[in-house]
């Protein structure tokens, strides 16, 4: 009986030790379960920070691509206008050494001339020397030698005069080297000049009108364009201007108005207005295809801002149909961002 109660007390005593036992491992779990999800939490975090920064960095190297678009483009217009100017200043050189040419041919020819008319001046004098000495001249022999004489004078007055004008005409030639370099780089620093003061009344013009539409979540911001989606201006498959769509233009026309009084009269800008659609066809008596559509939207935009103020030919519309997209696939957003208004301020 005694050791009966003796097994009783031990099995008894041992099942304390086993719950303190799987109470710790349990704890250890749940606390090894808390330090992974809590690592999960920050590395979720920190991978969405890198994303965010990553659209980030992606959307302003899309923005310097079109402002580098932009001025790879000006330049190629100035280097245009240079290689004009040079291929004058090319011509002008030619036609400058022809002229030299001639006019060194010219002066061979008097020079031989002269030096033909230094021989028979020298072999009458020495006739004359002869016919004193003998003195035998005849009247006709000295009314020949006064003729001679006198030819030989007027060449020389000739050679005097030829060498001359010579000379001026290679006054006259530097002269004009000179002017024309000085014209070249006159017109160099007055492009320079009109393309500065462009890009300034461009960046004006982008600025203003990026904080007066920045509230309207629809229009975007693509380098130096401003996309307007043609759900906020038209209705589907049309071209007529919708209220809402006239409210943001005339925003539009506030700013550019006010631009307009300050650019230079010499300063050849424009407002480009393209229209884009998506790539389904469009199939109607009014629009044959995608092209007839964009363009009449365009069209309509443009008589729209004409109407408010805007110069008529400071403005110009363009349709691309769906051949320029800014957004692959055929997803509704893509479909969205593909039917669009694009406005640009550029030169001529």
């Amino acid at each position: 009986m005694i050791g009966s109660k003796r097994r009783s007390r031990s099995a008894t005593n041992a099942w304390p030790g086993y719950v303190d036992a799987l109470s710790a491992l349990l704890m250890l779990v749940i606390f090894m379960l808390l330090i992974y999800v809590v690592s999960q939490l920050y590395l979720s975090q920190t991978l969405s920070d890198r994303n965010t920064e990553l659209f980030r960095l992606n959307q302003r190297l899309a923005e310097i691509s079109e402002l580098l678009g932009l001025e790879q483009s000006k330049t190629a217009a100035l280097e245009q206008e240079m290689a004009s100017v040079q291929n004058d200043y090319s011509a002008s050189l030619a036609r400058n050494d022809e002229l030299q040419d001639r006019l060194e041919a010219s002066r061979n020819q008097l020079m031989q001339q002269s030096a033909d008319a230094e021989a028979r001046a020298g072999r009458l004098a020495s006739m004359s020397d002869e016919l004193e000495e003998k003195d035998q001249l005849s009247a006709s022999q000295q009314a020949m030698i006064m003729r001679l004489s006198n030819q030989i004078a007027s060449l020389r007055e000739q050679l005097r005069q030829i060498t001359a004008a010579l000379r001026l005409q290679e006054q006259e030639t530097a002269d004009k080297e000179s002017e024309l370099a000085d014209v070249s780089r006159r017109l160099n620093t007055l492009l320079a000049e009109r393309v500065s003061e462009l890009e300034q009344y461009q960046s004006e013009f982008f600025s203003r009108l990026r904080n007066i539409l920045e509230t309207n979540e629809n229009i975007r911001i693509v380098g130096d364009r401003f996309l307007l989606p043609s759900e906020l201006l038209f209705a589907s498959g049309s071209a007529q201007l919708g209220e809402a769509g006239k409210r943001e233009l005339d925003k539009l026309a506030t700013v550019l108005l006010d631009v307009v009084g300050a650019i230079p009269a010499d300063i050849d800008w424009i407002l480009r207005i393209d229209g884009h659609t998506d790539i389904i066809p469009i199939n109607t008596p009014q629009f044959p295809s995608n092209w007839e559509l964009s363009t009449a939207r365009a069209v309509a935009v443009v008589r729209y801002l004409a109407d408010q103020g805007v110069p008529e030919r400071r403005m110009v519309a363009a349709g691309f149909g769906e051949f320029v997209p800014v957004a692959e696939g055929t997803t509704a957003d893509a479909l969205q961002k593909n039917r669009r208004i694009e406005l640009k301020l550029t030169d001529r």
